[in-house]
């Protein structure tokens, strides 16, 4: 009877821990947001910018971030020290990284550690659905959905110092994409506001793009202005 019971307390504990590690492989965030950002708008402003070691990016919107969220507004980050980044791990993708996802921080720098800390921070987050390189591959397909310049300049918004409404910039980007984004703007140095990034909603795969279930906390003025670069 003991023997049996011992058995019993054992099959247990071997059934939790099944359940718990069922849980922590299961999906722990509702959507992405996928976020592109303006160079000419990170340049001009009083801190300025540094060209990456690779040169001057081109004139075009440059990857930020793919960023799991919840629809609550709340977000994981940094979940899994175990898992650093391992350049060995996109050694196939550095060279589409280098011209779509610059880094444009000070000092210049060849980008390694701006990836680094979106993954660590973002996408050891979505380990659920995706591994370290499909996670990047992932954002780079993303961009290659959501030509924002194009979207942009297709309808008479170009980089070229002047003020458009906030209004007209939506509706380009939406006509184009098929879903709303979030326009977050900065400051450039004489304290004008500017068209900084812009947000688009993803699906738990990083497949494609749908209704934001929530934006994020952030104003801009009713017209900003869209600097060159």
């Amino acid at each position: 009877m003991e023997f049996k019971g011992s058995i019993l307390i054992k099959l247990v504990v071997l059934l939790q821990c099944c359940l718990t590690l069922q849980l922590c492989a299961s999906q722990d965030f509702d959507f992405f947001y996928f976020v592109q950002q303006w160079p000419g708008s990170y340049c001009d402003t009083q801190q300025s910018c540094c060209y990456p070691t690779t040169g001057k990016p081109d004139p075009d919107f440059g990857i930020h971030g793919l960023w799991p969220n919840n629809n609550d507004g709340s977000y994981p980050s940094n979940c899994d020290s175990s898992n650093p980044f391992q350049q060995s791990q996109v050694s196939d993708l550095i060279s589409t990284m280098q011209k779509e996802w610059p880094t444009l921080a000070c000092p210049s720098g060849n980008g390694i550690q701006f990836w680094s800390h979106e993954w660590d921070k973002h996408g050891t987050c979505s380990e659920s659905t995706l591994n370290q390189h499909d996670y990047f591959a992932a954002a780079l397909n993303l961009k290659q959905k959501a030509d924002l310049l194009q979207a942009l300049t297709s309808a008479g918004i170009n980089p070229d110092g002047g003020s458009y409404s906030l209004s007209s910039i939506k509706s380009a980007i939406s006509g184009s994409i098929g879903s709303t984004p979030f326009i977050e703007c900065n400051s450039d140095s004489s304290g004008n506001s500017q068209l900084y990034q812009v947000y688009l909603c993803v699906d738990t795969n990083a497949s494609g793009f749908i209704d934001c279930p929530v934006f994020p906390h952030s104003k801009c003025g009713s017209n900003i202005e869209f600097p060159s670069f």
